[in-house]
């Protein structure tokens, strides 16, 4: 019987077991802290002392932390299951399938320009509104797509995969990973988007070479693709999508207006989780009179919507209870000095590098990015403060690491799901996507070293 990897909850809620077992073994300990312009606390370096007469932990404390965590992450949690609710109205209008039809329609003789197209639009749409396991219905349409340019199902999967990855790795306004990131951080959200938004096109560029390059070896020789003896993963018969009509323009018309309020919000008028629910929650009444839905319809796509985010919900607040267990037993201080160690012996450019290395290793782990954001940005925004590194920078290495390593790892249900789609095994998907992901890791650790030394924060 091989090993699998235990489900994401299981590996959380075995690291709440194991920060309990840390209280009691590592010393209590804390940093003296100052508050900086912006009025958050910052750690100062080399103070860090231990405590004396801190009362252990009770091993009751492991079912007690959950619901702590839960009530405590509220904010979040019930932002990620509003968007989830709001995603389902639109694509229940039928939106996202018929735009995509549209798209197709124009650029379908041109493989290239339809490669890149695809690829832009997924970015785009993951990195503003988080969109991720919407894009395993639309992997059908592509492969009948691909068919007909006598392309490969690696071909449409990698084009959507890719777009995903990249639109989550240098993701302007994500509201699932950037701006949770960036609350735990103690920053302020949506701050740093220009940088984030200025490494999108060249990171995407990157992406679209590698996979534009694998479909023109395709297209030359059908026996070079690597999916050309499965015959699961042969792509089945166009289906036509549904026709794009005045409502779908509509919807996609109330989503660009939620995305420039978004932004405005956040820039100009201080908007966070409340104020940016409300909007979303507005978009979804958009989209249900916009998309002519009828109201009970509307309901329960928006019911369906926040439940496929359920878990995600669950993750971050388990995510929470780690460190909420490592702070009350006042040791994630003593942590994060002896994780500070290591990394300021090597300059905070490497310190930075290093910390992509850790958030790449644990999103294996904990594929979600909310819950990865709960878990290590507790940890890696006073190591940045330790070390010279930015929190700004910091968030920006867990961006990379929880975008990136998200095409390749197998944890990762949204993967999964659209391998399972395609037919396409996984050690052929790892040949096809491996070296592109040491690509963008490698393009990561030089930006953030640059974002290092030009003082981005």
């Amino acid at each position: 019987m091989s090993w699998r990897v235990p489900h994401t909850l299981i590996l959380l809620a075995a690291m709440i077991v194991v920060a309990l077992l840390l209280t009691w073994i590592l010393p209590a300990g804390s940093f003296s802290t100052v508050p900086d312009e912006s009025g958050r606390e910052v750690v100062i370096p080399g103070t860090w002392q231990a405590l004396d007469d801190v009362q252990r932990l009770s091993p009751l404390s492991l079912l007690t932390v959950i619901p702590r965590a839960l009530a405590d992450a509220q904010a979040v949690i019930f932002f990620v299951l509003i968007v989830g609710g709001v995603l389902g109205v639109i694509r229940a209008t039928g939106t996202l399938d018929a735009a995509l039809g549209r798209l197709l329609a124009r650029f379908g003789d041109r493989a290239g320009l339809l490669i890149f197209g695809g690829m832009l639009v997924f970015g785009i749409a993951s990195s503003t509104f988080g969109m991720a396991v919407e894009y395993i219905a639309l992997i059908p349409i592509l492969m009948a797509l691909c068919r007909g340019l006598k392309l490969d199902a690696m071909t449409a999967v990698g084009m959507v995969a890719v777009g995903y990855g990249v639109g989550y790795g240098a993701a302007a306004l994500n509201p699932f990973t950037v701006l949770v990131a960036q609350d735990v951080a103690g920053l302020q959200p949506g701050s740093g988007m220009a940088l984030r938004l200025l490494i999108f096109l060249p990171l995407l560029a990157i992406g679209f070479h590698h996979v534009w390059r694998y479909a023109r070896w395709v297209q030359a020789d059908p026996k070079a693709s690597l999916v050309h003896d499965i015959p699961e993963a042969q792509p089945p018969e166009m289906t036509e999508p549904p026709a794009f009509n005045g409502r779908h323009m509509a919807v996609l018309l109330a989503m660009l207006a939620t995305l420039l309020g978004l932004v405005g919000g956040i820039v100009f008028s201080g908007w966070y989780l409340v104020e940016l629910s409300a909007l979303f929650l507005g978009l979804a009444l958009a989209a249900w009179w916009l998309g002519g839905l009828a109201g009970d319809d509307a309901a329960k796509a928006f019911g369906d919507g926040a439940a496929a985010m359920t878990m995600t919900a669950l993750l971050v607040g388990f995510a929470r209870g780690i460190a909420l267990m490592l702070e009350d037993g006042q040791v994630l201080h003593t942590i994060v000095h002896g994780l500070s160690m290591p990394l300021g012996t090597v300059g905070p450019e490497f310190s930075a590098v290093g910390m992509l290395g850790v958030q790449s290793l644990l999103n294996l782990f904990i594929p979600s990015g909310s819950g990865q954001a709960f878990v290590t940005m507790p940890l890696m925004a006073p190591i940045g403060d330790i070390v010279g590194v930015s929190r700004q920078v910091a968030v920006l290495a867990f961006l990379f690491g929880d975008g990136f390593m998200n095409i390749v790892i197998p944890t990762n249900a949204v993967l999964m799901g659209m391998l399972g789609v395609a037919g396409i095994p996984y050690d052929r998907w790892l040949r096809f996507i491996g070296p592109l992901v040491l690509k963008l890791l490698a393009t990561g650790a030089l930006i953030l070293m640059l974002a290092v030394m030009l003082g981005y924060n």
